[in-house]
């Protein structure tokens, strides 16, 4: 009940911020919830009392300033949601887009500390020189520093989280997946949402935001991966490595980047820079780490991408990364090539194949909601084709048939947006599909051509040969467990040498038959397997 109360106390003065700013709880023409629409009433008089000081200011970033306002955890609830439109609608999407993870800095002191407390010692220990923070977002800031390793000096990134954040996320967390269980109780029709679940997958995104080894590791894993990617595939993509040394849980120490903020045009092309072969490569590398590695930059955005002097782009921050099993890999390459070659009968099926889509619906049906939306891109320009318009001419469907939200899927849709909108700054002519084809074709011909049927029928076999490995141990262990609760069932529980011994006589005829049937089924499944091959 104090949980229920204290919650209700945080989402109230929330709600009374988003009230100063004019937000409205109830969109016109929306069906909400009850308690959504006393909401709404009781928070009147401060929209009255608050709307002198908004005039002036622009309607379509209200919700922005408010969250902004409200501190970290509700910046990163604000960024989140505005990859969701099928949940907020477009129009609060678009206004979301606007907020910026930008908080002031703490102090030089408290940087300190965090560094001696997280890496012992005093901070001279460790960095010859340590500046001012040089970025400051909700859940840490960087500093420049210099460090001194077997004689040669060199200029670090420090990261450092923010003094009590994760106590701070914690709570707001709870008045989340409050209102958010609240929500699924009351309004049905939003449980095809799975606002819980939504509540849940930012969780676990900001828990593991704020175990700075787990970024790390994702720099390290990242650095793997692209250096075993074909020259002729993708190139020109790097990230920093990694001072292990001095990295701790709430501090990462990385290679300081020196290089043009892909933001700034007019200094890359300065530069010499080629801006549609950059472009080109954000977008090619974004897909192939995600579709070949099913591992992803989830923040590609302009702040986080910068062009050293050899010309290669080089991806920072990597708090949040995206993770796509097999499956789901698989339905993205699908997708993607099934609506780029127009075969909109096989990406229906895909969605049916992964779950997407529930069975009762007809397969045909859903191919000609892709065709309605996929026809029309292939009669644009490529000025005019966008992953974003995609994206939510997809969402506009997800009631229609039925399609609950995957929150694995929620990352990828919002990196794909963000990934588009970097590339079309650097080339607003850029072809979405011609820079998608060739890496949705390689991961077709990897793992659907004949080397991928021959991987996947080794792995069956491997499986097969532990399975048969272990027969013998099942089998003994089955034949134990019947023949004791046969016995048990007319004699009771007995467990005497006599017994057992009898037990065995009576099975073993039995036992011979049942071992001999299960070898020539495991001698069919290792046949099945073997055909996959041929």
């Amino acid at each position: 009940m104090a949980n229920a109360v204290t919650n209700l106390f945080r989402l109230t003065r929330a709600g009374i911020v988003l009230a100063q700013h004019g937000v409205r709880f109830v969109p016109p023409g929306q069906k909400v919830p009850l308690p959504l629409r006393i909401a709404s009433a009781a928070t009147l008089p401060v929209k009255l009392i608050a709307a002198p000081f908004n005039w002036g200011k622009p309607r379509g970033t209200r919700v922005s300033r408010a969250l902004a306002s409200l501190g970290p955890s509700y910046i990163k609830l604000g960024q989140f949601l505005a990859t969701r439109a099928d949940v907020v609608g477009p129009e609060l999407a678009t206004d979301l887009r606007h907020l910026q993870d930008r908080m002031p800095p703490f102090s030089q002191a408290e940087a300190r500390r965090a560094v001696e407390e997280a890496l012992g010692g005093k901070l001279e220990d460790h960095f010859v020189t340590f500046g001012p923070p040089v970025a400051a977002a909700s859940i840490a800031q960087v500093h420049k520093a210099e460090v001194i390793d077997n004689g040669e000096r060199r200029t670090v990134a420090v990261k450092i989280l923010r003094p009590n954040v994760e106590k701070r996320f914690k709570r707001d967390l709870d008045s989340y997946f409050f209102a958010a269980r609240l929500v699924e109780r009351f309004h049905a029709p939003s449980r095809r949402l799975k606002p819980v679940a939504v509540v849940d997958n930012l969780a676990r995104t900001t828990e593991l935001e704020m175990d700075l080894r787990l970024e790390a590791a994702a720099i390290s894993e990242m650095a793997e991966n692209i250096a075993r990617e074909r020259p002729e595939r993708i190139a020109g993509l790097r990230v920093p490595t990694v001072d292990w040394k001095r990295t701790a849980k709430r501090v990462l120490t990385t290679e300081w980047i020196d290089g043009t903020p892909i933001s700034d045009l007019p200094a890359l092309q300065a530069q010499g820079h080629d801006l549609k072969a950059l472009g080109y490569t954000v977008l090619r590398a974004f897909l192939t780490h995600a579709m070949r590695d099913g591992f992803f930059h989830a923040d590609m955005h302009q702040g986080n991408l910068f062009v050293d002097k050899s010309g290669q782009i080089v991806a920072v921050d990597f708090g949040i990364m995206g993770r796509l099993g097999a499956r789901e890999r698989r339905f993205l390459a699908e997708i993607l090539h099934g609506l780029i070659t127009r075969d909109y009968q096989r990406a229906a099926w895909v969605h049916f194949w992964a779950g997407y889509v529930p069975p009762h619906h007809p397969v045909e049906v859903f191919a000609q909601a892709l065709r309605a939306i996929g026809e029309p891109i292939h009669g644009r320009t490529a000025e005019e084709i966008s992953m974003a318009d995609l994206l939510g001419q997809l969402f506009a469907y997800t009631e229609v048939f039925d399609m609950e939200t995957r929150p694995e899927l929620i990352l990828l849709q919002k990196s794909m947006v963000i990934v588009e909108g970097v590339a079309r700054g650097l080339d607003p002519a850029l072809n979405l599909w011609t820079a998608a084809e060739p890496v949705a074709k390689a991961w077709m011909e990897d793992n659907l051509g004949p080397a991928g049927r021959l991987r996947e029928a080794g792995e069956g076999a491997t499986t097969i040969g532990q399975v048969l490995a272990e027969v013998p141990n099942l089998l003994s262990g089955a034949e134990r467990a019947i023949s004791a609760f046969a016995e048990m069932s007319r004699s009771g529980v007995r467990l005497d040498d006599d017994t057992l011994q009898r037990l065995a006589r009576e099975n073993a005829k039995s036992a011979r038959w049942r071992t001999v049937a299960l070898w020539l089924a495991a001698a069919a499944l290792v046949s099945i397997a073997i055909g996959h091959l041929v």
